[in-house]
């Protein structure tokens, strides 16, 4: 068939791109010790922020649901609890956006990067 890809080039071909790992190979990465490091790394980050995240979401949805008349507050002007709480969502997605990028950049990207430079041949 014409849509049909070539094969990836096997270990000491002579074509330009990178060989591709064998299986065996990304299983021993995987159950490596520095892998492991790495994925608790990003589990220990991301687990616990995302349950804050979403407790906090949900939150604003029950404050929203059951407690009117608290968000209905007038902070100032026609400005009420529930605008700045609602704002608030959007501005707390951005900082642990932010937050998430500086410490992949700082602490699991190095590990990741390498991980993949020993499995491409690199190192």
């Amino acid at each position: 068939m014409a849509t049909d890809a070539p094969p990836p080039p096997q270990k000491g071909s002579p074509d330009d791109r990178p060989a591709l790992p064998s299986t065996e190979e990304f299983i021993e990465v995987q159950q490596s010790e520095e892998f492991g490091e790495l994925r608790h790394a990003h589990r220990s980050f991301a687990f616990p922020l995302t349950i804050a995240f979403i407790a906090w979401y949900l939150l604003y949805v029950l404050l929203s649901n059951y407690a009117g008349d608290f968000m209905g507050t007038k902070v100032f002007g026609n400005i009420n609890v529930a605008l700045v709480l609602g704002l608030a969502q959007f501005l707390t997605t951005f900082l642990i956006a932010w937050w998430y990028s500086r410490y992949s950049a700082a602490k699991l990207d190095p590990k990741a990067e390498a991980i993949k430079s020993r499995m491409e041949g690199g190192a």
